[in-house]
């Protein structure tokens, strides 16, 4: 997604440097001339009444699979322009002196609302027409907080738009628009059959609508990539498999598509790794949400307006957020016991109530998988649907059970810190 700034327009700086080793520096990268045995002094003789120069009539003809896969979307990739209201406090000096000596309002008037201004940008693409209305996938965070939403569609027109629904676990989000001014929608691919080194382009609108169907080409770099994915507070919550790609993915090209080069979605673009955490900078690492993921939440994202998960119910933390000492003298967990979630919270009725497991167990494994960290559960729970049946392994005041858990209702889970209990 694209910030943009207070005037509205994105500010590019061009830096210049001071060439180093006789190199000239452009933009901060410098390039060398290379050496040869000239002095560089001489003067070359010769006429100057020869300016005949010509431009060659030879044309290539490039008419290449990316371009017939390009052509082929790029009508349907659209700018998603984020409109949210400025704050309603009015601080003008009208405003200000509005309840004093000389001021025309009273205290009990209410403040007129900010307007609407543009405070981010995004991409995304429109994949369904069905009568009068066209679908869009776009990301959850391209759209959220937003008081409205505006598209420029491929021809630079503009229309309104509303949610449909979105999901912030996967980062998706649907939003809809009047589909009369729409002739042609994406097809996707399907992700479980993309190649790594398989060519892919990437379409959207880096640094906001200016740049808008500006495309990049790259390979696939890795088909399921697990990266870690944080809650608002910056606490890692599970993780997300995605496609890498070397494309180039920038600043508002969220919610775009990643396409094969039979011009399918593959994916939709969602991040990119510019540093790593030791700050080292990072080229050619992006991320897409896989397109069998994408069409499985879309679907239920129109259907429901929501994604409705299954959950245990509870509060937990992971075992090495305990120390030692609590953890024999309250959890009562054995020492070879070095991992796990430690249950901080039961709701009543949820499916952990009712399968018996109680606060302060500490849960071990998790439908035949061990829990090494607590994003795991998760990670677990979210390969299941309601209504499925699951095994669990804990301990409860020392000893081990095991038992069944049956997913037969939406419940909340959530990771708790050991000191909010």
């Amino acid at each position: 997604m694209a910030q943009k700034n207070g005037f509205g327009k994105i500010i590019v700086t061009a830096v210049v440097a001071g060439a180093l080793g006789g190199g000239i520096t452009y933009g901060g990268v410098s390039y060398f001339n290379s050496n040869n045995n000239s002095t560089g002094t001489e003067l070359i003789s010769g006429s100057n009444k020869n300016g005949n120069t010509k431009i060659s009539n030879v044309k290539v003809n490039l008419n290449t699979q990316a371009e017939k896969a390009f052509n082929a979307t790029k009508s349907t990739v659209v700018s998603v322009i984020n409109l949210q209201r400025e704050s309603s406090g009015d601080n003008s000096l009208a405003g200000i002196l509005g309840g004093l000596e000389g001021g025309s309002s009273s205290s009990g008037s209410s403040k007129k609302s900010g307007e609407l201004q543009a405070s981010s940008e995004g991409s995304g693409v429109i994949y369904k027409k069905s009568g009068n209305t066209a679908y869009i996938v776009t990301n959850n965070h391209v759209v959220s907080g937003a008081n409205a939403l505006e598209i420029i569609l491929n021809d630079g027109s503009k229309v309104s738009a509303k949610v449909v629904g979105k999901d912030a676990v996967t980062d998706l989000a649907v939003i809809k628009i009047n589909s009369n001014k729409i002739n042609k929608v994406a097809t996707f691919g399907d992700s479980d059959n993309i190649k790594v080194a398989e060519p892919v382009l990437a379409i959207g609108s880096p640094l906001g609508s200016q740049y808008a169907t500006s495309v990049t080409q790259g390979i696939i770099s890795a088909k399921k990539r697990e990266v870690p994915q944080t809650s608002e507070s910056g606490q890692q919550v599970g993780n997300a498999t995605v496609i890498q790609t070397d494309a180039a993915i920038n600043p508002g090209n969220s919610g775009g598509p990643l396409i094969n080069f039979a011009g399918q979605v593959v994916g939709i673009n969602s991040m990119k790794l510019a540093q790593d955490q030791q700050g080292t900078s990072v080229e050619g690492m992006g991320f897409a949400i896989p397109s069998n993921e994408v069409v499985t939440i879309i679907n239920q994202l129109i259907k429901n307006g929501q994604v409705v998960r299954p959950a245990l119910g509870i509060g937990y933390t992971d075992l090495s957020n305990i120390s030692e000492q609590q953890q024999r003298s309250i959890l009562k967990v054995p020492k070879d016991v070095t991992s796990g979630a430690v249950v901080l919270q039961v709701n009543a009725n949820s499916p952990a109530k009712r399968a018996g497991i109680k606060k302060y167990d500490v849960i071990t494994e998790l439908d035949g998988t061990k829990i090494t960290e607590q994003s795991q559960l998760r990670d677990i729970l979210y390969k299941h649907k309601v209504g499925d049946t699951i095994s669990a392994t804990y301990y409860q005041k020392g000893k081990k059970e095991t038992g069944k858990i049956t997913l037969n209702q939406k419940a909340t889970s959530k990771v708790l810190s050991e000191a909010s209990k």
